[in-house]
């Protein structure tokens, strides 16, 4: 799963790495290094611009993590939806319409995993001390996050309403590698430059061309370093989170944070 992570890159600097052609100042999100499920994320995806023509265009949008399907009859699924199976996105209702030509990238510095060590049976939850790392590619590369977006509308809203519609999106993870699978089986899928025109591309819907898209990297590219218990709290967001602390080196006072 991925349930939190870090995303501090500037827009310029996202346009850039990602040829993207059209982003607004006034849609900028700041650096965020504690990104939880219903917080505004980046995505760059392609459609066309209102009021243009009808060629996409890639863009970077901010968007709420945490898909809400187009058809649901409340948003409160979002804090559930957060995370899509590479093996199953193609056929569940929830992800499938998105999967077929809503598709994006979700840029990130990487992303958090609670590690829990082995304890004796009937050991209180509360007494568990979650280790958490911080997984990040080891060239000091953007994490390219395969995504999901779809747009929902609010029934309680009047059409004029600027919350009356909400854009949302998932991460999409796969099995982890067999060095981070000890910290936790899953982890998002990070796609490689190679297939980002054909995965941002909405009219290459056909699912088995798109499922083949879903290739893991070769393992292999990220660094794993353990970090402060404090990212379990979201209150807490500022770049120490993300650097190295030794394990074991906090207060015990600092091991309700981990619980994740």
């Amino acid at each position: 799963m991925c349930g939190r992570f870090a995303a501090s890159r500037k827009p310029e600097d996202l346009a850039k790495a990602f040829d993207i052609a059209k982003w607004e100042p006034t849609e900028a999100l700041a650096a965020d290094w504690n990104i939880a499920p219903t917080k505004p994320v980046h995505a760059v995806l392609e459609r066309p611009l209102k009021g243009g023509g009808p060629e996409p265009v890639r863009q970077l949008r901010p968007l709420r993590w945490g898909l809400v399907p187009s058809w649901a009859e409340s948003s409160d699924v979002a804090v559930k939806m957060f995370n899509a199976r590479a093996e199953t996105v193609h056929e569940k209702p929830a992800y499938r319409r998105s999967f077929a030509s809503r598709r994006c990238l979700i840029p990130a510095d990487g992303y958090f995993e609670w590690f829990t060590p082995p304890v004796e049976p009937g050991t209180p939850r509360s007494r568990v001390r979650k280790q958490p790392y911080f997984i990040t590619p080891a060239d000091g590369s953007v994490m390219a996050m395969a995504g999901l977006y779809e747009f929902w509308r609010d029934p309680k809203r009047t059409a004029d309403d600027p919350e009356a519609w909400w854009a949302t999106c998932s991460v999409v993870t796969t099995a982890a590698e067999p060095a981070l699978a000890h910290i936790h089986p899953r982890m998002p899928l990070v796609l490689l430059p190679q297939v980002f025109d054909d995965w941002l591309d909405p009219s290459l819907n056909d699912p088995d061309h798109a499922r083949a898209l879903l290739a893991p990297p070769p393992p292999g590219l990220m660094e794993v370093r353990p970090v402060s218990a404090a990212v379990g709290s979201i209150r807490n967001n500022s770049p120490e989170l993300v650097r190295f602390t030794e394990p074991g080196s906090e207060l015990p006072g600092d091991a309700a944070d981990t619980l994740f």
